[in-house]
C-alpha cells in the first residue's frame, strides 16, 4: 500500500467582506485508508472532498494564525478527528474559537497514518507554538510558516521574534538532509539544500 503526500490549496479572507485573500496549502499525508491532515485551512468541504472516504487519524496545526485554524473545528466535526496544536499558541486559537478545546501538539510527539510516521519539532519564532512535522521515511518536512522557498516566515508581531525563528531553522530544520523536501504553509515547496546556503544572508538582512 503506497503512501502519498498531496496538496490542496484553499483560499479565504481575514475580513470576509474584503481583501487580502490568503491562499493556504493543506497537506494530506497517508495511504488509501488512513491519512493525517495538516493545516486544513478555510474550506472544510474542500478538505473533506480531498480526503474522500479515508480515515483521518489526526488534524495537525503548524501554528495558531487565523488562516491555519479557522476551519479546523468544522473539519474535525466533518471528518471525526481530533485537532492538535501547540499550547503556546492558545491565545491565537482563542481569537478564533474561544474556549473550544484541542489536543496538545508537543515537541517529539509522533503521529501515524498508514505507513507514514510524523514527528513534531517545535520551531518557534513565527509564533511561540510554531511546530514543524518531519516525515523521515518520506524525506520531507512540513514547516507551516517557519520556512518558505527563499526565506523564513514573518516575525512582525509582538509575540514573534526573528532571532528565534533563525535559531529554529538552523538547529531544528537544517539538521535534516539536503534532499529533504520542505512543504510550506503557502506557496511552492523547496528543499533543505536549496535554502541552507542563504542562512547567512537572511541573518545579515534581518529578514
Amino acid at each position: 500500500m503506497s503512501t502519498t503526500v498531496s496538496r490542496l490549496v484553499t483560499a479565504g479572507n481575514f475580513d470576509p467582506v474584503g481583501p487580502p485573500v490568503h491562499e493556504n496549502n493543506v497537506w494530506i499525508v497517508g495511504d488509501d485508508k488512513h491519512v493525517v491532515v495538516i493545516d486544513p485551512a478555510h474550506d472544510a468541504d474542500a478538505v473533506a472532498f480531498a480526503v474522500e472516504d479515508r480515515i483521518v487519524t489526526a488534524i495537525l496545526l503548524t501554528h495558531g494564525h487565523w488562516d491555519h485554524v479557522r476551519a479546523a473545528l468544522a473539519v474535525a466535526a466533518e471528518l471525526g478527528a481530533q485537532v492538535h496544536l501547540n499550547p503556546a499558541d492558545l491565545f491565537l486559537w482563542r481569537e478564533e474559537h474561544g474556549d473550544a478545546e484541542f489536543e496538545p501538539l508537543l515537541d517529539g510527539d509522533v503521529f501515524r497514518a498508514g505507513g507514514v510516521v510524523l514527528e513534531a519539532r517545535h520551531t518557534p519564532g513565527h509564533t511561540p507554538g510554531s511546530t514543524s512535522l518531519v516525515a523521515e521515511d518520506l524525506g520531507c518536512v512540513f514547516t507551516g510558516d517557519t520556512l518558505f522557498q527563499g526565506g523564513p516566515g514573518a516575525t512582525r508581531w509582538h509575540y514573534s521574534d526573528f532571532g528565534t525563528i533563525i535559531e529554529s531553522i538552523e538547529s531544528r530544520l537544517f539538521t535534516l538532509p539536503d534532499a529533504t523536501t520542505v512543504h510550506t504553509g503557502h506557496g511552492p515547496s523547496t528543499t533543505i539544500g536549496a535554502e541552507r546556503p542563504h542562512l547567512a544572508e537572511w541573518i545579515r538582512r534581518g529578514w
